[in-house]
């Protein structure tokens, strides 16, 4: 299909900091998104080495999923993702990245395909590591902005306020509703029926 929309995924990558410090912080919505996920997939994500970061193999209709929550530092989470890629072989195309979006309200999340790294650490590494290539597909969770510039390092590195929480998992719990849609290549219809949720 046309625009690589047809792209099914095998790795499936929750981009946050390692450590209980960082655990419910607003940087780690990515990696909340992948360790919901296993739940429900009835898997569990265990500390391996050769990927430095958290891994488990699921199955989705029929079809092999690998789920990777880097235990590197944000800025470095690149080197775990190609690590497991490497390992099998998996194309950037066969990639989608979960991470938290500055850009997007809480209560809202999008599927993207490919772009740039939009000042994302996490994602400027991986891109950087997969040598520049940016054809890897992302989950957006909302997060917003906290206005100025300054304040994104404090503002992504602490803890939303319960009411912001409760938007963000709502958007969380769409997207994993969709994400089997996603997995199975049907972008179209996923983006679809997520981008139209909007928690109040």
């Amino acid at each position: 299909m046309k625009d690589g929309m047809s792209d099914k995924i095998e790795l499936i990558v929750g981009l946050g900091n390692p450590g209980a410090k960082y655990a419910q912080t607003r940087h780690n919505a990515g990696a909340a998104f992948v360790e919901q996920l296993a739940s429900k997939l009835l898997v569990n994500l265990i500390e391996e080495k050769k990927y430095s970061g958290c891994y488990a193999q699921a199955h989705i209709n029929g079809q092999k999923v690998h789920l990777l929550i880097p235990g590197t530092y944000m800025n470095l989470s690149g080197s775990s993702v190609v690590a497991l890629a490497n390992f099998y072989k998996i194309l950037p195309q066969n990639i989608l990245v979960a991470h938290d979006e500055l850009d997007i309200n809480p209560g809202t999340a999008r599927f993207k395909k490919s772009g740039g790294h939009g000042g994302h650490n996490g994602l400027r590494d991986i891109i950087s590591k997969l040598g520049n290539n940016r054809d890897f597909y992302r989950l957006r969770i909302g997060i917003g902005h906290p206005g100025v510039a300054k304040d994104v390092a404090d503002f992504v590195l602490s803890k939303a306020p319960s009411s912001e929480q409760q938007l963000t998992q709502l958007a969380t719990d769409e997207a994993l509703h969709f994400s089997q849609q996603a997995i199975a290549g049907e972008w179209q219809l996923a983006m679809n029926k997520l981008h139209s949720f909007k928690a109040s």
